[in-house]
């Protein structure tokens, strides 16, 4: 028994440190998404003659920072998938256990970790959705500044017919984004559907527990509003960024 506590103990030192770890690299990469809005906010001044900042600042200021997005992305998902591991193996370790002597301290810490880990998660793809959809409208403004850039020193049927292509791609370039904002929401609902399987496969093993220590009832319903919470609040975030984006591109 006591090279089992050492063991679990040993996961719970593994998952703190990897929490500490996410929890740091998020701050990091929600700056990062904050540098990325006031650029696109305050880059320029539409009438005022000048080049936007973007348009004057070097070409490799722009590829820095598109590396060091895939960078911190990239970092952050596997820390991710690494917390993810530490908990199914904390999650087997306490299934292992309570067949002989199962502990309500034990699926309680588990469940800690479990909120910990969806929070992190949801927090990333929500800077991830940001910062990404900020960056495509940038590079569609950009693209729409050229075009009318062309469009004004062409003339004639070839600056119509150049002019009715190019819309027809933004329309094109319009759609994409909207597709890829809704496979990013349906990636977001199959995420939380598998993870209301597991907790409710959770609660179950938790409600057979509260039969024998009626205690813990108060904890079981604590979780199931923090549950609810959690789901009306994701539901609202997706269906405001769904809307925003029908809006914004059908402007």
């Amino acid at each position: 028994m006591a090279d089992m506590g050492n063991f679990w103990e040993d996961l719970r030192k593994q998952a703190r440190q990897l929490e500490n770890e996410i929890d740091l690299k998020l701050v990091s990469f929600s700056k990062l998404g904050t540098n990325y809005s006031a650029h696109n906010e305050f880059g320029s001044v539409p009438g005022d003659g000048t080049q936007s900042q973007s348009e004057s600042a070097p070409l490799i200021n722009k590829t820095s920072s598109e590396h060091m997005f895939e960078t911190m992305a990239m970092e952050i998902e596997q820390l991710v998938s690494k917390l993810q591991e530490i908990n199914d193996r904390m999650a087997d370790y306490t299934q292992n256990i309570s067949m002989s002597s199962p502990s309500a301290a034990l699926l309680h810490t588990l469940q800690r970790h479990r909120d910990i880990l969806q929070d992190y998660t949801h927090e990333f793809q929500k800077t991830k959705a940001n910062i990404t959809a900020i960056r495509e409208r940038e590079d569609l403004m950009g693209s729409v500044q050229r075009d009318i850039s062309a469009y004004k020193n062409s003339s004639g049927l070839n600056r119509r017919s150049e002019l009715y292509l190019k819309e027809h791609d933004h329309i094109r370039n319009s759609e994409r984004m909207i597709d890829e904002q809704i496979s990013v929401a349906m990636m977001t609902k199959d995420n939380m559907g598998s993870q209301k399987k597991m907790l409710s496969s959770i609660s179950q093993r938790m409600n057979t527990v509260a039969n024998r220590f009626p205690l813990i009832n108060s904890l079981m319903q604590k979780v199931n509003l923090r549950k609810r919470r959690d789901t009306i609040i994701i539901a609202s975030v997706i269906a405001t960024c769904t809307i925003v984006l029908l809006l914004y591109a059908f402007h």
